[in-house]
């Protein structure tokens, strides 16, 4: 089959379109065509060997986790799903087995693995999962939508909805509303949850994306000081919950965006792991900070359901043949996007 894989670490100039052995669906799997992948920092992180995922080569590695196919084939003791079903793959792999998995926290597993950076992923024309990773979607929608959905709205959803807790009557503060976590972030505040969204971003143009998408009012942070604009728009009060996935570089103006008792929630450091905490001012105004790495099982069930309902459409800025991944790779670390990129084999 065709895939793009590694075999060094590096630029976007170490992916190679090629061959690779087609997968079989074992025991308790299912072999899905791919039909659309979308890009996630992951990959760059994974593809330069930074932040902890250095590895040895051989054997090469398939990236991609996120993808949307047809179920081609199902192995022994797979109940549910059938060939010619439609789905959506969550890409990270629990062992279903320990005690946090049994609890229904396997969001938490040990053992978990992330497709396309602990074993091969989604960046080829077919791939074999755990069934029980596997979501049927509605034939409304569509490929490259369904595969757009588990690495942005897994870790919202179990930010803002499951931990969190976030409702109806209160304000969210969503940071680079342009990014794929941003843009989920501003649908499930206001689609699903019904609440007040503030959101920042860096252009006019990326602005007017993200009131579109459901914002109800946009900062310009290039433009102005996104705290004291926060501030005036909450009459002082500050949000009740924020949603970071920027980390070090906006740290302390969001943090300092909270009213007394807000909710911090955060699930990626793109601009930078390290922040200063000011633990006084965590404790007296009795700040709750929620680190959140992806999601359980039982929030991707939800998440598709608000998929197949038609109550979310993520945000899909373009989709790039397979063979061009690493044009692909090259648009992502620009950052001049709005949304999801995707790969179409």
């Amino acid at each position: 089959m065709k895939a793009v894989y590694i075999e060094a670490h590096g630029g976007p100039e170490v992916l190679t379109y090629g061959e690779r052995p087609e997968p079989a669906a074992g025991p308790g799997e299912v072999k899905v065509q791919v039909r659309a992948s979308a890009l996630n920092r992951l990959d760059l992180y994974t593809r330069a060997g930074g932040r902890g995922l250095r590895r040895e080569f051989p054997p090469p590695l398939i990236l991609g986790g996120d993808c949307a196919g047809d179920v081609v084939e199902v192995g022994a003791g797979v109940s549910g799903l059938t060939a010619g079903d439609r789905v959506v793959v969550n890409p990270r792999v629990s062992c279903n087995q320990c005690p946090v998995c049994m609890s229904g926290r396997d969001d938490l597993c040990p053992a978990s693995r992330f497709m396309g950076s602990a074993a091969d992923g989604s960046y080829a024309e077919f791939i074999a999962v755990p069934a029980v990773n596997a979501h049927a979607i509605a034939d409304a929608v569509s490929y490259e939508e369904a595969a757009a959905v588990p690495t942005t709205f897994l870790p919202v959803w179990n930010m803002m909805v499951r931990r969190a807790k976030l409702q109806p009557w209160e304000t969210v503060l969503v940071l680079s509303a342009s990014a794929g976590v941003g843009t989920a972030a501003i649908q499930v505040a206001k689609n699903v949850v019904g609440a007040r969204v503030i959101a920042t971003t860096s252009t006019a143009e990326k602005a007017a994306l993200a009131r579109e998408l459901g914002a109800d009012e946009v900062i310009n942070y290039t433009e102005e000081d996104f705290p004291q604009r926060v501030k005036d728009l909450t009459d002082g009060a500050g949000v009740d919950v924020l949603v970071d996935h920027v980390g070090a570089d906006f740290f302390t103006g969001a943090f300092n965006s909270l009213r007394p008792g807000g909710r911090y929630t955060i699930c990626g450091a793109t601009t930078g792991l390290r922040a200063e905490l000011h633990l006084g001012l965590l404790f007296t105004r009795q700040i709750e900070i929620y680190g959140t790495f992806m999601g359980s099982k039982e929030d991707m069930r939800q998440i598709v359901a608000m998929l197949n309902r038609g109550v979310i459409h993520p945000a899909i800025h373009q989709v790039f043949p397979l063979s061009e991944a690493a044009a692909a790779h090259r648009t992502m670390e620009e950052a001049n996007f709005f949304g999801k990129l995707l790969l179409r084999p």
